[in-house]
């Protein structure tokens, strides 16, 4: 789901840009008010997780051949709050593009956007509403899981219309591909947060705390 150099426009990747800039720098300003002394080890290991598990990529012959890789923003934003894990997922792309060319310069705004904000502001969103409105024990875990499988899906619902409204792919074509294949890598990813936070929530249950956006 990386956006390489060369497949978006210049007003989409300019936008993206942007939009992603003015998220970020909010980020910060929040995390600055509420940035506690036991988020700043987690941050680190929650950057190395995610960025060594993205780089496993998922391949899937049904598809075509289509590869797709799990996010972590909505993993991120439950246990470090939706800014403190904005900044976090940042860093992630920033690394991504500039040391390992894994999704170009150009695109760094679009990446960190569809990737990285959608989980971790608009995932995280969803999560406090779902975990608000589901019964159970389990509430957290099963609202977790299932923001993080729409996250993923938007994700790449955002990333195909914006390769095809820079003309690099038809419409058709690239959003039900795109859709389809992580639509299942959604599913890894949905259960891939409900086994790390249940764990968490049995060793640490200080730090599944919800946190107003």
């Amino acid at each position: 789901m990386h956006i390489p150099d060369g497949f978006l426009c210049t007003q989409i990747w300019t936008l993206m840009w942007i939009i992603s800039i003015i998220i970020l720098a909010y980020a910060i300003k929040k995390t600055n008010d509420r940035l506690g002394e036991k988020k700043v080890p987690l941050m680190g290991v929650l950057a190395a997780f995610i960025f060594a598990g993205q780089m496993l990529n998922v391949n899937l012959v049904v598809f075509g051949g289509t590869s797709g890789h799990i996010l972590g923003s909505v993993l991120a934003a439950v246990l470090l709050g939706p800014y403190t894990a904005s900044i976090v997922m940042a860093c992630v792309f920033i690394v991504q593009a500039l040391v390992f060319q894994d999704g170009g310069i150009t695109a760094l705004g679009a990446n960190m956007f569809n990737m990285g904000f959608i989980g971790t502001i608009g995932g995280y969103y969803l999560y406090s509403q779902l975990s608000k409105k589901i019964e159970g024990r389990n509430a957290l875990l099963i609202g977790a899981a299932a923001s993080a499988w729409i996250s993923v899906v938007l994700a790449s619902f955002f990333c195909a219309m914006e390769i095809s409204l820079s003309g690099f792919s038809p419409l058709g074509v690239s959003v039900p591909l795109m859709v389809s294949v992580h639509a299942f890598v959604g599913l890894i990813e949905a259960a891939l947060t409900f086994t790390s936070l249940a764990y968490i929530m049995r060793v640490r249950p200080d730090l599944l705390k919800l946190e107003k956006i």
